[in-house]
């Protein structure tokens, strides 16, 4: 037999998380124990308790990871868009779906596992740096509103936020009798232009 990758390359603690992730994808944050976990990383139950005091720690570590990819993944969207201010806004929202896509099982952890991102104080961090990308965003697009009309960029964030996340849940990781009629990069491109008019920030449709 292969030897245990875990042992092999003397990191246990992320083969536990891999193995974490994919089970949370298949089966949910609370459909896996960590005996099955311990399994998929070839390794003893007893083993896990080393690395983690038990199945929230080690979802809550999956959370952190998930939180670094997704604000290394949202700075990119926003660096790229540059020097426009709405295409680096844009492609914020883009990038969100595509997280959302490309890592289940993080994004699970994240946003649909229960674990506070005040768990730990890295959890937090690494949650609010991602947060700051998509506030930034908005501070540079805001940035022409009069202030007596502006909404605060954390707000505006929020909003665009709560959209993406909203079209993600509902038409973009395949819900059961939510199947959208549109593509779900279209919902939410119209959705950010809609608000985005409201907000004066880009002209009206001809």
């Amino acid at each position: 037999m292969p030897k245990k990758r875990g042992y092999h390359h003397g990191n246990l603690r992320q083969a536990l998380v891999e193995a974490a992730l994919g089970l949370i994808e298949a089966k949910g944050p609370t459909g896996f124990t960590l005996s099955e976990a311990a399994k998929q990383a070839g390794v003893t139950p007893a083993a896990v308790y080393r690395h983690f005091e038990g199945r929230e720690d080690l979802i809550a570590e999956a959370a952190k990871q998930g939180y670094e990819i997704f604000a290394d993944v949202m700075q990119y969207a926003f660096d790229s868009g540059q020097p426009s201010a709405l295409a680096a806004f844009e492609a914020t929202g883009r990038a969100y779906l595509a997280f959302a896509r490309k890592y289940p099982g993080h994004y699970i952890s994240m946003f649909e596992s229960g674990i506070s991102v005040n768990r730990t104080p890295e959890l937090a961090a690494a949650s609010t740096r991602a947060r700051g990308v998509m506030e930034r965003a908005a501070q540079e697009l805001s940035q022409h509103i009069p202030p007596d009309k502006r909404p605060p960029a954390a707000m505006f964030s929020a909003h665009i936020w709560a959209m993406s996340h909203g079209v993600v849940e509902l038409f973009a990781r395949n819900s059961p009798g939510s199947q959208s009629p549109f593509p779900p990069e279209d919902l939410l491109e119209s959705g950010i232009g809609i608000y985005l008019r409201g907000l004066g920030l880009i002209a009206p449709d001809s």
